[in-house]
Order: C-alpha cells, then sequence, then structure tokens
C-alpha cells in the first residue's frame, strides 16, 4: 500500500525561477517594505482580478478584520457565527466589543440571517458574517436588517478569494471585507491578507491605520499598527495570481470526483454549487450521519489519519465553546443548534490543486468501504 501522507491541503507556489527574479529585482532597490513598487502592483491586480474598487493589503489576514473594526469605529456588541476559525471572533474581543453569537444555516454553513433581529439590542453597532468555505451568505437579508436598524456589516471573506455571485464579486458586500492569504488558502502570499472596501478615503484611512498611523513624516492622524506586506511577499503574490485559475479549476474536478463517488453513500452528506455562484473549491467538507453511516465522525476522521488521510474537523469545536466565549449568553448550545450539529458532524476533505487520482481513490475507498 502507498504510505504517502495525503495533506489537507496544500500551498499554491510559484515558479521559483521567476520569483528568483523578482527577488533580483528587489535585492537590487534595497527596497523590501514600506508600500514599494511590488506592493502597488499587487493591490492594483488584485482589485481587477477580484473586481472590487479598493483593496489594501496586510501582513496576515486577522489584521484586516482588526483594523475594519477600528476603521468604522465599532464597538458595544457585534454579531456574528460561531461557525468560523476563532480569528473572527478573536477580532473583536482585541477590540474590546462583545461578540453575540447567532444560529447558522444547514445549507452553507453560514450566519442565518432569521436569526439576526432577535440578537440585536441598544449596544448592537455591527454585524459579522463569514462566508464560509467560501459559500456567499445571504448578503441582500443581511443588508436589509442592517439597513433597517443602522448597522455595520463587515463580511469574514477569508475563504472567499475569487467568489462571485451573478458576475458580481461577493467581497463588494457590506461596508468592507477581509480576505485572508494564508498558505492555506486557494490564493497565498505564504502570509497575508487584504481588506477591501468601496471608496478612496476609506481606503486612505486604513493606508493609514495599517502603517502606525502616519499620513507623512512627521503626522500621526490615528492611533494605528504595523500590518503592511512586504515587497517579497508581494512579488510572490503576482506570481501566485498568474495561475490561481489553474489552480482553483483543479480543484473543482476533484469536488467533481468527490461528489459522483458520495452521492450514493448513506449517511455521508455535503453540498453541491449553488446556482449562479462561481466558486473557487476552498474545502470540501463532508457531515457525518451517525446512525445512517454506522460510524460516528470522529471515528471515520481517525480511521483515515491511520491510513494516512489528514482531513480536518473544521469547524470543531465551535468558537463558542472555547473557554474565552463559552460564557457569553449568547454561547449556549441551545441557542446554536444548527452549528452545534454542523460541527460535530464536519470532516473536511483534502482539497487542493495537486491531488491526484491515486489520492482520491484512496480518499474515497477509506470513506466508502
Amino acid at each position: 500500500m502507498d504510505n504517502k501522507t495525503i495533506t489537507v491541503t496544500s500551498p499554491l507556489l510559484p515558479d521559483l525561477n521567476e520569483f528568483g527574479e523578482m527577488l533580483k529585482d528587489i535585492w537590487e532597490s534595497k527596497w523590501i517594505t514600506n508600500n514599494g513598487s511590488y506592493h502597488k502592483r499587487l493591490e492594483q491586480a488584485l482589485c481587477e482580478y477580484l473586481k472590487v474598487p479598493y483593496v489594501s493589503l496586510f501582513t496576515n489576514g486577522t489584521l484586516p478584520l482588526i483594523t475594519a473594526l477600528q476603521a468604522l469605529h465599532i464597538t458595544g456588541e457585534v454579531i456574528t457565527t460561531p461557525y468560523s476559525f476563532v480569528a473572527t471572533t478573536h477580532s473583536l474581543w482585541w477590540n474590546g466589543i462583545r461578540p453575540v453569537f447567532v444560529d447558522i444555516e444547514w445549507e452553507t454553513g453560514c450566519m442565518d440571517p432569521n436569526k439576526i433581529e432577535a440578537a440585536i439590542t441598544p449596544k448592537t453597532t455591527a454585524i459579522m458574517p463569514v462566508h464560509v468555505y467560501g459559500k456567499p451568505c445571504n448578503v441582500k437579508a443581511i443588508q436589509d436588517i442592517a439597513d433597517k436598524y443602522g448597522l455595520r456589516v463587515i463580511y469574514d471573506a477569508a475563504h472567499a478569494f475569487g467568489v462571485d455571485v451573478n458576475g458580481e464579486s461577493i467581497l463588494n458586500a457590506g461596508d468592507m471585507s477581509t480576505l485572508s492569504f494564508h498558505a492555506t488558502k486557494v490564493y497565498n502570499t505564504v502570509e497575508g491578507g487584504a481588506l477591501v472596501m468601496h471608496d478612496e478615503k476609506t481606503k486612505k484611512r486604513i493606508d493609514y491605520l495599517k502603517n502606525f498611523g502616519f499620513a507623512g513624516e512627521t503626522e500621526i492622524v490615528a492611533p494605528g499598527i504595523n500590518g503592511k506586506m512586504d515587497e517579497i511577499r508581494s512579488a510572490y503574490g503576482l506570481l501566485n495570481l498568474q495561475q490561481v485559475d489553474n489552480a482553483i479549476e483543479a480543484r473543482h474536478q476533484v469536488a467533481i470526483r468527490y461528489r459522483e463517488a458520495l452521492r450514493e453513500v448513506e449517511g455521508i452528506d455535503f453540498w453541491d454549487d449553488l446556482p449562479g455562484v462561481k466558486h473557487n473549491y476552498s474545502y470540501f467538507p463532508i457531515f457525518v450521519d451517525t446512525k445512517k453511516y454506522g460510524m460516528t465522525r470522529d471515528k471515520l476522521y481517525f480511521k483515515m489519519r491511520e491510513q494516512g488521510i489528514l482531513g480536518r474537523r473544521y469547524f470543531y469545536p465551535l468558537i463558542s465553546d472555547f473557554s474565552t466565549y463559552r460564557g457569553l449568553p449568547s454561547a449556549s448550545r441551545e441557542n446554536l443548534p444548527v452549528a452545534t450539529k454542523m460541527a460535530n458532524e464536519v470532516i473536511c476533505l483534502p482539497m487542493h490543486h495537486i491531488l491526484s487520482e491515486e489520492d482520491i481513490q484512496r480518499i474515497l475507498s477509506t470513506i466508502i468501504r
């Protein structure tokens, strides 16, 4: 038997020779950070690729969340989801904001708009939904509620690179959207992230905030942080942008194979593509019904690991189950039945652009038998 470990993800890497040529250019310029030419080029290239008006690059995907909250002067309480990576809620905590959890939709894993209004209090200032696994939230329903109550909307779009709905980028929804360019994502700059905004004034404020608040050599306009992306990762990102479409199509083919093979397996559920949505196939979650499948999610997960197949229980546990947050009234499992069920049943299967047919067969045979 092939003992090769099949990882849950694999980073998209640029051509080493091309990257080397860019590094030579950076070395000769001696400009390695602080808004250099590659940084500027990548921001412009991302605007064009993502079909958004303004992008501000960051050194990781968490700082854009923290900075967006600062830029919009968000305080008090923010309604968010327990079904996400912890950075979503941590960004609120770091800003002294109280997270209020609402349940999710089984069909997408995203925040359920029907649960939002009941969670609004006089202290609520914003909504922070997540496009889970790149599945777009119901942005119209969320915006309607936000408009009705005068709330801001910041989307954690860490998984939603390149996702469109009816030809429109999902990143244009709400007041701002944040992206992660971590090595595990569809598109990466090793570590990195970005904030998407709608107007030049906001872009300028964000750029101040991520650079200590400097508006000039001697002028500080806000208590900023250091969130800048350097020239080396910007160059890396420019090269990856040239090949990300091919990587997404390779992922698409893996998703097709998974769906074909698993559709008739009792007790294994998964999602099909949504109509009108251009997906990025960032993840392939399956949901294990213990009674129908005859095995618990965890037993299957560890069985896969024994076979050298590294799936991921993503997202498990819920953010609301972690010690920092479980004392909040909104964190009770009674308040979050769908999220609790999903967290207890999910396994994200290996999903990346270099999975071979042999890899896919090994994964499927472990699940099917």
